[in-house]
């Protein structure tokens, strides 16, 4: 974990900055998703093969890390301002990524169990892009938003089934995670909500 989670982070927070830059919407907006990056936890994760513990401080490791990455990839490539990574927003952004990361990372673990923890598993990284493609959707028709919101919300619900597919190891496995990914959708809109995203 301790050999895996920085360079993770690096990558992350490098990447993203980019796909922001040079991918044209409405795909490039998948870069300001915060369900992306918690799906980013669960994969780096999912892939460890850890104990849940070592897995969510990894996740978390990597999602704190993503964010200076972020804000020094910006400051190299278009030459913003370098205090951005000790701002407050920064560090905001940096608890956030501590919350997703234990989340979303012991939800990495539980995918490859048993039982009800590997269903809501595999069920959490979609219905945090179900969660988004809501807030999405709650866009459309409001002049305030330029971009096309009903195209970034069918962009993240098919990436939220896709995610499932995938990490799901049989179809009663996967429908059972679609079911699980409702509540769990509807729980994501409120935390969404109560932390700030509109």
């Amino acid at each position: 974990m301790a050999r895996t989670a920085p360079p993770a982070g690096l990558l992350l927070g490098f990447v993203d900055f980019l796909w922001i830059t040079f991918v044209p919407f409405p795909l490039g907006d998948l870069g300001n998703s915060s369900a992306v990056w918690a799906v980013a936890a669960f994969a780096f994760a999912y892939r460890l093969r850890s104990s849940w513990l070592w897995a969510a401080v990894g996740a978390a490791v990597a999602l704190v890390i993503a964010v200076p990455s972020y804000y020094l990839t910006a400051t190299l490539v278009q030459g913003d301002d370098l205090a951005v990574l000790w701002a407050a927003p920064s560090v905001l952004w940096m608890g956030f990524g501590v919350l997703a990361g234990v989340v979303f990372g012991t939800a990495g673990t539980w995918a490859r169990g048993q039982g009800w923890r590997q269903v809501l598993g595999v069920a959490l990284p979609g219905a945090v892009l179900f969660a988004e493609a809501v807030m999405q959707a709650r866009r459309i028709g409001n002049p305030n938003y330029g971009d096309d919101p009903l195209a970034h919300a069918a962009i993240r619900a098919v990436l939220g089934a896709l995610v499932i597919v995938l990490a799901g190891r049989t179809n009663r496995q996967r429908l059972l995670a679609l079911a699980a990914a409702a509540p769990l959708t509807l729980a994501g809109v409120g935390a969404f909500l109560v932390g700030g995203f509109r």
